[in-house]
């Protein structure tokens, strides 16, 4: 059942969000700015583990034509625990 949910999902961006939702929920989203620089990515736990993120990814850098990035963390604190997989 879950994995129809995903196929059928609809894709909508405002202001530098792009979410990705199907009839019953949001499946995931992704803040980026146009520096291709991520500030907030989502995925729905029950969705996990089926590729949105990389989707999701993906369509920011097809929109901003760069390799997306993590955004620096406001709290210095962030930087210690942040790291890139």
């Amino acid at each position: 059942m879950i994995d129809n949910q995903i196929s059928n999902y609809d894709i909508s961006e405002i202001d530098g969000v792009i979410t990705f939702k199907n009839e019953n929920t949001t499946i995931g989203f992704i803040r980026f700015n146009n520096k291709g620089e991520v500030e907030y990515i989502f995925v729905n736990p029950i969705f996990r583990k089926k590729g949105i993120a990389k989707k999701l990814l993906n369509l920011v850098k097809d929109k901003t034509g760069k390799l997306p990035i993590p955004q620096d963390p406001i709290s210095p604190l962030g930087k210690k625990l942040f790291k890139i997989i």
